[in-house]
């Protein structure tokens, strides 16, 4: 990347402003006809014409979820070892092979803290600027004592500067670069991602803190520190499928190489492999108590945040914002966006085994209750918005609940505690029916769950609101400093099945 804008800036390599010379010559490649191509490659996969999405909950249709609690063998699960040993890495594994794929092993990564400022924001935090760079050795001729320098992450870190002792930080993927989240000038501006042209350079709008997203302030305030990353710094999300070509899993491509096989790793991956790379600093920062770093995303980068949160036992605890299909919403629930919407229109999140099941939803062993199961048991949050019908909050409600088998077998309270009697003792018991999950009325709008899987939807859009961060907030105090009272308002079923 070249050189920011505002701050000090870290010296720059000439492989990198070579790297950025390659992006803008890349400019005038054919962008129209890629997407066109990935278009026409989607639906080759998905097989079948597009039909109109369903909003009418008297047209779900019934389903039943395969059981997490229920081995590949037919055997039930009948304690956390059976759970940790044996169910946990089947279902994980099936996620890494036939969903998102499985992201590569640590590669060597040179962190650089290249500026603080103890005093930051009026005396509120210590600002950390740092960068995260990757070598690929072989991609552009280079050698073990000349690498190539590919990538750089930038991320922006600040903790309360108020408190000496180590404190829990919030991971969060962002849309957008490090300077909207906040208005400090000390803030270096880097280039990003043109979505328009899929090209880097320096944004137009130099404004900064334009996000509404983000109560920086007030997680300061509250002794909680904030990590923060754009997103398309790991891999760029482009429409046509290309970021993996400017991203980390090019990192991995062997000279000339340009198609990955049927169960790599999609781009989701990818950016829950960056976030688990930024975990690996926060590791190492005595500021930070690495024993409880919370995963946060929006969306698509919900979606990330769950998996990363998943395959990554670091992460203490996972939030993750309306993300809906193939994120904390079921699939099999046809409500909103469906499995097929996703092949069509974003096939390169996953991995292209993924695609087979296009039309196939009910065959496929898994579903977003069984992504959940794998944050077992440590605390979960799913926030969601009464008008974002398109990934289905009720949907993410109900998965929560036919997780909840596999919480309680850890002692934890799920979404809703009166389970029906069969539950957990031959496998999950009838709460994997649709009959019995429409049983449980979702709680009101604003009226947040706060147990070990916590559940809420704000009055709005889909969106990260102000009071929604006032929720996250409370809930990371519950079960890190246990200073409120778990709160039982909904979520209950009328009449206990």
């Amino acid at each position: 990347y070249p050189k920011g804008i505002g701050g000090s800036n870290p010296p720059l390599s000439a492989s990198s402003i070579h790297d950025f010379m390659r992006f803008q010559d890349n400019k005038k490649r054919l962008i129209t006809i890629r997407r066109l191509a990935c278009i026409a490659i989607a639906i080759l996969f998905s097989g079948s014409v597009a039909r109109a999405v369903n909003y009418d909950e008297s047209k779900v249709g019934t389903f039943t979820l395969p059981d997490p609690l229920t081995l590949q063998n037919g055997q039930s699960v009948r304690d956390t070892n059976d759970w940790v040993h044996l169910r946990r890495p089947e279902i994980l594994k099936f996620y890494q092979g036939y969903v998102y794929g499985a992201g590569a092993k640590w590669r060597n990564m040179i962190d650089k803290v290249w500026e603080v400022d103890g005093h930051a924001l009026g005396g509120l935090a210590v600002r950390k600027q740092i960068n995260l760079e990757f070598y690929n050795y072989n991609r552009y001729g280079g050698t073990n004592n000349n690498p190539t320098n590919d990538l750089f992450l930038h991320v922006l870190l600040y903790t309360p500067a108020a408190v000496t002792n180590p404190v829990p930080v919030f991971l969060c993927l962002s849309f957008s670069g490090n300077y909207t989240a906040i208005d400090d000038t000390n803030v270096v501006i880097y280039p990003v991602w043109d979505h328009e042209t899929d090209t880097l350079a320096m944004p137009t709008n130099l404004d900064r803190g334009t996000s509404h997203n983000w109560k920086i302030r007030e997680m300061l305030q509250r002794g909680y520190g904030i990590a923060i990353l754009d997103y398309n710094e790991i891999e760029p999300d482009l429409d046509d499928g290309s970021g993996w070509q400017h991203g980390v899993r090019s990192l991995y491509m062997k000279p000339g190489e340009t198609n990955a096989a049927p169960d790599d790793w999609g781009t989701i991956s990818a950016w829950a492999w960056g976030a688990s790379r930024v975990l690996d600093y926060l590791a190492t920062d005595k500021t930070v108590d690495a024993k409880r770093v919370i995963m946060f995303g929006h969306s698509r980068l919900g979606k990330a945040a769950l998996w990363a949160g998943a395959q990554d036992k670091r992460f203490a605890m996972v939030i993750a914002s309306c993300s809906g299909e193939m994120g904390a919403a079921l699939s099999r629930r046809d409500y909103g966006e469906t499995l097929t919407n996703l092949c069509r229109s974003f096939p390169y999140w996953f991995s292209q085994n993924f695609l087979d099941y296009s039309n196939r939803t009910a065959e496929l062993p898994v579903d977003s209750h069984m992504l959940i199961s794998l944050i077992a048991p440590r605390p979960l949050y799913l926030s969601t918005g009464s008008l974002d019908q398109w990934n289905d909050p009720r949907g993410e409600f109900e998965a929560a609940i036919a997780a909840s088998p596999v919480y309680k077998l850890f002692g934890e309270q799920g979404v809703v505690t009166n389970l029906p009697p069969d539950c957990a003792t031959n496998g999950s018991g009838s709460i994997l029916t649709s009959s019995v999950l429409e049983s449980y009325p979702p709680p009101p709008p604003d009226v947040p769950i706060m147990r070990d899987i916590g559940y809420s939807i704000h009055t709005g859009k889909q969106d990260v609101l102000p009071e929604d961060w006032d929720r996250f907030l409370d809930f990371a105090d519950l079960h890190f400093h246990r200073t409120s009272q778990r709160q039982n308002p909904a979520g209950e079923a009328k009449t206990a099945p």
